[in-house]
């Protein structure tokens, strides 16, 4: 199919830097990856990505006073005596879906 159609739009030029970089090191031209991008929106019938808000973003506990340090280590404990706990391989694998870690 003869490539006919253009796609124009705005993003932060930081971005489209970034990205086209990484495109170029993959060997891949910016057109090919939009549309590659719009076949898999096509596939999935939907975003290929899940698109959310995340529930709350991880605590950064070198910020915290020592007050509100004992505070969130408290609700550790609270949360493991009530069972409320995944193992290690379960959060790493949740932080790199979630936060792209």
């Amino acid at each position: 199919m003869a490539k006919s159609a253009n796609v124009y739009a705005r993003i932060e030029p930081e971005i489209k830097e970034q990205a086209e970089k990484i495109l170029s090191t993959l060997g891949i031209p910016a057109s090919n990856a939009i549309n590659m991008f719009y076949k898999q929106i096509i596939l999935q019938r939907g975003l290929p990505f899940e698109g959310k808000i995340p529930d709350r973003t991880p605590t950064d506990i070198s910020v915290l006073e020592t007050e509100e340090l004992h505070i969130e280590l408290e609700k550790g404990y609270a949360d493991r005596k009530a069972g409320r706990t995944k193992d290690a391989k379960t959060v790493f694998s949740d932080l790199h879906k979630d936060y792209g870690l």
